[in-house]
């Protein structure tokens, strides 16, 4: 892994070691590195490499795979481009927020008939950018148009679907791992 390609774990190293309160001694002990280099990867200064990582992670016990989520996590400015099209996601379905957020937002773009009924934990926001779309909530059935929203508090049941050509919807959400307190 070279330097542009190995990640920037330090805050989420940082914030797991703490966490665990531990002290960088400890973290060193525990994975063989030295407490200059791991100081030198919490303040950014150094990066690991993938072996490095897995060792932190180890001392950490977490992987490495949660570290780097983390650290995805903790960016507080990303773009997700137009022409981003993730693999995992169904044609017509674009995720406009990447990694693993407080806040999931997708995009559903053509003639799309979500005829499954969805009920989410968490609240949600459907906004119309383009087209128009019908939305079942709460046994009540509401017509969306061009910039309207509709909000649905969490574990409302709810099913959608577009209907004009060239309807684009976008879902905002806070995410399902999230536990959210009404208190």
């Amino acid at each position: 892994m070279d330097d542009k390609e190995s990640p920037r774990v330090g805050a989420a190293v940082k914030r797991r070691r703490r966490a665990l309160k531990l002290t960088l001694a400890v973290v060193a002990a525990r994975s063989g590195l030295s407490v200059p280099f791991l100081s030198q990867i919490e303040n950014e200064r150094a990066r690991p490499s993938t072996r490095s990582l897995q060792l932190v992670a180890g001392a950490l016990e977490t992987t490495a795979g949660e570290l780097l989520a983390a650290a995805e996590a903790a960016r507080t400015v990303d773009v997700v481009r137009s022409a981003e099209r993730p693999h995992d996601l169904p044609v017509g379905v674009r995720s406009l927020v990447r990694g693993r957020h407080q806040l999931h937002a997708l995009e559903f773009t053509g003639e799309r008939d979500a005829g499954r009924e969805f009920q989410h934990r968490n609240d949600e926001l459907l906004f119309v950018a383009d087209g128009a779309a019908e939305v079942e909530a709460e046994g009540r059935a509401y017509r969306l148009e061009r910039g309207d929203t509709l909000y649905l508090s969490g574990g409302v049941r709810h099913r959608w679907r577009a209907t004009e050509p060239g309807t684009r919807l976008l879902v905002v959400a806070v995410a399902e791992h999230i536990e959210v307190d009404d208190t």
